[in-house]
Formats: structure tokens, C-alpha cells, sequence
């Protein structure tokens, strides 16, 4: 055989053997490029494929003991079990999570650091300071939405009123006469009354504290008149009669409150579609690999199914919700917008 095809060769024009040549070096090149590429591939991708093969860091921008903290950490739990790797939580607490957040971006992009972080650093804080050293948009990779933490309205319990429309009711009789309390200015708890004002066109004066510990004490004792404040906050005060809920700013009802209804039920227009919740996610630097991205999406949103987990996160108020990488980017960009206008409504910015 080898034979008649080197006759055959020969007997072929110049040109014909060039032609030939040339086609049979190309097969030859494909042939071996496909059999030893993996000898040749670049580490970083020989890495992805492996990945995790280290531990991975998760950093939280808040001190021990918060939600997002103790969540932060059952999420760690579990990716741990899934990859055979150590999650080591990280709390990078102070400047408003600034620090965390600024440690979370110049991190490596490799999916070896991640973040747990939460709807004030990611959507609030970029509205309400002056300058604030990153993007909440550019500057992170969104990997999944975890859970939210609807927030619930609350009046002090000699308070006259029933439901949130008779609330709208009195403070449109009396503008300006009532008063809310916040754990501070640009908080969660100060922009979802704002938000709850532009919707009802009604006004109250806001009195901030230093914390939601402070301004639920305040209210109980009726030094101002309604607030509105995380469920798992408000919980023991609510089940003690020591105040009383009007309704719940997540658009379905809570399960730790399943008698008290959204304010898109109280039937006061421009409530209809109302939602102001915080909330939680995990996210990366920038432009972290697409499939290391893609294996971490999945595996969170498997850690985000377990029944157990999510009766746990259930008995504090908060309600797991998993939005994958381009939806909860989305999100965010939603959630920029929406406590910018109440950030803008209240005229509210503070030094980062």
C-alpha cells in the first residue's frame, strides 16, 4: 500500500503535489491539535475545570450576629460539603459595608473569593453617599439572589388606627402632625417610609436613631408614631402587643405574620404593586470566569433548595428566593433605581 501511494504521489503535476502536500500537513496539524490540546491548554482553564481545588473565601460586610451574617454562614456550610473545600467567612464590617465591599472588589477574579452581601451596600448606598469607591453594577460579578427580608409597617399600639388605610387616612387629615422613626438616615427602614409617603402623596416627619433598637423602644413608648422595620426585628415586639403591624412591604404576605396583609392588599391607591424589601446575595469580583460563575450559580441554587434551610430562614422572617447571575443582575440595577427616587425624595446624602 505504501508503495501505490508514493507512485501515485509522483506521478501527480508540481502543483498537484503542492495542493496535496499543503491538505495533508493541515489533516495531520487538526489531527494532533485535537489529541494534545489538553498538554498545551492554559493553566487558568485547566483550573476551571478542577475548580474549587483550595478554599474559598466569603467575605460579609457586616459584623457577626446579623442576618446576613448568620445566613451567610449556613450558605457556607453547605457549599463546603458540595465541593470538599473549606468556605471561610470573612466579616469585613464598618464604613456602611464600604470596607468589605472595597475588599470584595480588588480581590482576585478566580471564584476564590466571594461575597455575601446585602441590598444597603449594593443598592442603597449608591444613592444616598456622595462618593462611594465602587459600582454596584461594574464593579461585581452577581451570582445568585438568596433570600429577602420583607420589612413590616408598624404603628405604636394607642395609635388610633386599624389598617394602613385608616394610617393614609390620618396622616391626609393632618399632614405633617405624625411622625416616623428609622434606624438612621439612608437606611432601609428611613427609604421604605419614603417610599411609602411618594406612594400615598402623604407626609410625616422623619426622627432618625441611631439603630433600629432604639427607634422600635421609641415607638413602643409612643414618642413617634409608626415605623417600618425588618420582620425578624419587629417579631418579639409584635407577639408581646407591644405594637401593633398594619401590613408587610413584600408584595405576598409572610409567613411569620400569615394574619397580616401586604400593602399591595390594603386597597390605597398607588399600593397596588408596592414592594421595598431587603435582601441578600452572593456575589463576585468583576469578570470572573464564566464557567467558574456558571458551577457556583448551580450549586448555590442546589444549597438554596434544601427544605431545612429554607424552614430555617423562614422562622426569622426572611424568604429564600434564588435569582440566578443575569436576572439578579437585573435586579440590582431595579433596585438602584428604586431607593435612588426615595434617596432623591428625601433629599438624603451622606460622606462615604
Amino acid at each position: 500500500m505504501a508503495d501505490i501511494q508514493a507512485t501515485t504521489f509522483c506521478d501527480l503535476s508540481q502543483s498537484q503535489q503542492g495542493r496535496f502536500s499543503r491538505r495533508t500537513a493541515l489533516h495531520a496539524a487538526g489531527a494532533m491539535t485535537l489529541g494534545t490540546s489538553w498538554l498545551f491548554a492554559p493553566e487558568s482553564l485547566l483550573a476551571q475545570d478542577a475548580w474549587p481545588t483550595k478554599p474559598v473565601k466569603m467575605i460579609i460586610p457586616f459584623p457577626p450576629g446579623q442576618a446576613t451574617d448568620i445566613f451567610g454562614r449556613l450558605f457556607a456550610q453547605r457549599l463546603s460539603g458540595l465541593w470538599g473545600q473549606g468556605v471561610v467567612v470573612e466579616n469585613r464590617p464598618g464604613g456602611s459595608s464600604i470596607i468589605g465591599m472595597e475588599a470584595l472588589k480588588n480581590a482576585p477574579a478566580d471564584g476564590y473569593t466571594l461575597g455575601m452581601v446585602s441590598s444597603g451596600p449594593l443598592s442603597i448606598n449608591p444613592s444616598v453617599f456622595s462618593r462611594l469607591p465602587y459600582d454596584p453594577v461594574r464593579d461585581f460579578t452577581p451570582i445568585s439572589l438568596a433570600f429577602i427580608a420583607p420589612l413590616v409597617l408598624l404603628v405604636n399600639k394607642d395609635l388610633p388606627v386599624q389598617t394602613t388605610a385608616e394610617l393614609v387616612n390620618l396622616m391626609r387629615q393632618q399632614p405633617g402632625r405624625l411622625s416616623y422613626a428609622s434606624g438612621g438616615p439612608g437606611t432601609s427602614q428611613h427609604l421604605a417610609c419614603e417610599l411609602f409617603k411618594m406612594a400615598t402623596k402623604t407626609f410625616a416627619v422623619h426622627i432618625p436613631y441611631k439603630g433600629s433598637g432604639p427607634a422600635l423602644t421609641d415607638l413602643i413608648a409612643g414618642q413617634v408614631h409608626f415605623m417600618i422595620d425588618s420582620v425578624s426585628a419587629a417579631l418579639p415586639h409584635i407577639q408581646a402587643g407591644r405594637i401593633r403591624p398594619l401590613a408587610v412591604t413584600s408584595v405576598q404576605r409572610n409567613a411569620a405574620l400569615p394574619q397580616v396583609p401586604s400593602l399591595a392588599e390594603s386597597g390605597v391607591t398607588g399600593l397596588e404593586k408596592f414592594e421595598a424589601v431587603g435582601w441578600a446575595g452572593l456575589v463576585g469580583p468583576a469578570n470572573m470566569p464564566a464557567p467558574v460563575v456558571q458551577k457556583i450559580s448551580q450549586d448555590f441554587a442546589s444549597v438554596l433548595r434544601d427544605e431545612a434551610l429554607n424552614q430555617r430562614v423562614a422562622q426569622s422572617g426572611s424568604v429564600v428566593r434564588a435569582l440566578p447571575g443575569a436576572e439578579f443582575s437585573q435586579f440590582i440595577r431595579d433596585e438602584v433605581v428604586k431607593w435612588g427616587a426615595a434617596a432623591k425624595a428625601s433629599n438624603t446624602r451622606l460622606d462615604a
